[in-house]
Parts: structure tokens; sequence; C-alpha cells
């Protein structure tokens, strides 16, 4: 694949070779702690998970493809993607739009627990990919904790957290193969705890709370450009350039507004005052690269929306997909998108449960 150049400043040029590899290359599965043999439970377990919301990473500098941290926050939504799994005698079997992510992900947890049968493995998206609502990372979440609960829990909630993070990869245009991608781990964080979810360097989870639990939230998509097979190329380039130079400048200011501003503002349930942090995080760091990759049309856009009293404005991840918390009912939004010529994507709320497992 491509080698990059990364750029972190005047004195720092760096090259990096983008290397895709087969499902079960490459595991990463040191220090992940197991806690018993696994065997099967004798049940079809199907795992529900939300969608997340990525709000931001607070240092693009400790992490790349492979090497997952740099902490974050965000927090999970009603929007879910389903895995239903049970265990077979020997053949891995998968039946899923996103079959290499997940032959991936079952090599890498019969490496870490030792679980040497097979698995029939069926995911349900919600088939929404590279908008900034974590497609990939919520399926590897549902799918991770279904062969877990499959295998009697051999992992903890935290452990399936560290084998999603350090195994984290993405399809590529090479047939067959994947590549390392970048993880945070507030995604999982975010789908298996539902709420809130601050995460801290190395995939540690810092705070969970619940979040707005009688708001709606409102996701639009605005079109800023064409969302295509380059959307992967084009996010490596700009997070392991542009952003990070800006977070050398910004993530001291991010991590205090984070601790002393939107932490307490969260445990008051103070939407308004999240909002105004929010809006000022918007404005630093990484997160200017993010908006900014999708043109100044995203802030003029978040901006107008403040203005018309949404309490809560921001845009996931690398976007373009803009989150919209607030207690206006969804007739009343729709009247302050229209003359911006935006429309609601999905109309849907805070989750603050989590996962949720079924046996049958």
């Amino acid at each position: 694949m491509t080698i990059m150049k990364i750029r972190g400043g005047d004195l720092d040029l760096v090259e990096y070779e983008f290397c895709s590899f087969y499902p079960g290359e490459c595991l990463h599965i040191d220090d992940i702690i197991v806690s018993h043999e696994p065997h099967s439970a004798g049940n079809t377990i199907t795992v529900r998970v939300p969608a997340r919301i990525h709000l931001s990473v607070l240092d693009m500098n400790r992490f790349s493809p492979g090497t997952p941290g740099g902490g974050g926050f965000g927090f999970a939504i009603q929007i879910y993607c389903e895995a239903t799994v049970t265990c077979t005698p020997g053949a891995v079997v998968v039946d899923s739009p996103r079959m290499h992510l997940i032959e991936h992900l079952v090599a890498a947890f019969k490496a870490v627990t030792g679980y040497s049968g097979g698995f029939t493995v069926k995911t349900v998206d919600y088939g929404k990919e590279h908008v900034g609502l974590g497609s990939t990372c919520t399926i590897a979440t549902a799918v991770v904790t279904a062969m877990n609960e499959a295998t009697c829990c051999p992992l903890s909630l935290e452990s399936v957290r560290m084998l999603i993070g350090h195994n984290y990869v993405e399809e590529t245009e090479e047939e067959g193969k994947v590549a390392f991608g970048f993880e945070t781990g507030v995604g999982s964080a975010a789908s298996i705890y539902g709420g809130m979810t601050i995460v801290g360097d190395q995939l540690i989870r810092v705070y969970n709370h619940p979040f707005a639990e009688s708001r709606n939230v409102f996701v639009v998509i605005p079109h800023t450009h064409d969302i295509d097979a380059n959307a992967g190329h084009e996010e490596f380039t700009l997070l392991m350039n542009r952003a990070r130079i800006l977070d050398y400048r910004d993530r001291e200011l991010k991590a205090y507004l984070l601790m002393m501003d939107l932490i307490p503002s969260l445990a008051r349930g103070n939407l308004k005052e999240m909002g105004d942090i929010m809006e000022e995080i918007e404005f630093r760091g990484s997160k200017r690269a993010e908006v900014q990759h999708h043109t100044f049309f995203l802030y003029q856009y978040m901006n107008s929306l403040r203005h018309a009293g949404l309490e809560f404005v921001a845009m996931s991840s690398v976007g373009p997909s803009v989150c919209i918390v607030t207690e206006k009912s969804a007739a009343e939004v729709q009247l302050i998108l229209d003359p911006l010529s935006l429309e609601i994507a999905v109309a849907t709320k805070v989750d603050n449960k989590g996962v949720v497992v079924t046996k049958t």
C-alpha cells in the first residue's frame, strides 16, 4: 500500500508504510486478561449494541494505525447493530457484509482465549458507513461481545474492549485484505456502557455518566463532498498530518476543558453548558482539522444551529454527520434546518443502557 509522509512540525517528518494483510495476521494479543477457559454456552447469542457519536480525540499524537490511544469522549445513541453467534465444532461461517473485519476479530478472539471451536456469525448493520457514526467499531463490539457470551465470558467487558482496540482494522481495496485503523476506545466504551464516556490514553476508561436522558437527538448529514472508497485514505492523511500539528498546540487546553468544565456539566445535567464547551472544543486542535476537512460551511451550519437555540451541536468523528441534542421536537428542529437546506437524517435519543444480550 501507499507510503505516506507524516509531518508533525518543521523538524518532524517521518514515513509510514500503510500495510495491508489478510484477516488473522498481525494479531495483537499480549496483556489481554483471560479470566477462565472458554467453552460453549450451548445457546445462540444475540447482542445488540448502540452506535456512537465520537465528539473529539484529545491528542492525535498519542495514536496511529496499530497503536490505539489518544483519548477522547463521546456518547451512545439509539441506532443499533446486532450480531448473532453460535458455537460450532470447528468451522467459522460468517454472514455479514463486513466479512473480512469479522474474520480478523474471530482469529484474535480465538488466539487470546484459546478457544478451539468455531462460530456461525451473522450481523445486521444500520447501514451508514464513513459518516461519523462508528459503523466499524459498533459491529466489532457486537461481534466480540457475542463470541464472548457464547463461550461463557472468558473475557471481562474491559478485556473485550482491549481486544477490539488492539486489533481494530478496516477493509481495504485489496481483495480480502484489511489494515489497522485509528482507535481511541471511545466507540466500544460507549456501545458497551451507554451514556457519555470519557476515555484516556491506551484505551483506559476514565468516566461514564448518563447523558441527556429525556432529550432528542437528531443527526444531520450535510453534503460537503462525496463519500466513496477514498474516504479512509483521506481520513488517514488528515489525522496523521494537520490534526497532529494542531493537537501539539491545543491538547492541554482540550484536556482542561474536559476535566474542569465538561465533566462537571455532565454530572449536573446542564446540556446548554455542555454545548457551550463543545462549541469551544470544535475550534481546538484536531477537531478543527476534522471540521475544516469538510470546508468552512460546516462551521457556518453549526453556528447557525446554535444561534437558533439548539442546546448542543457537534460534528461526530471526522464527519460530516452533525449531531444535535435538544429539548425541541423534530418539527421545531426541521423549521430551523429549512433555511439551511438541511434535513434530519436520523431522529433518535441517547442510549444510556449500552449492550443488550439475548440468549435463545
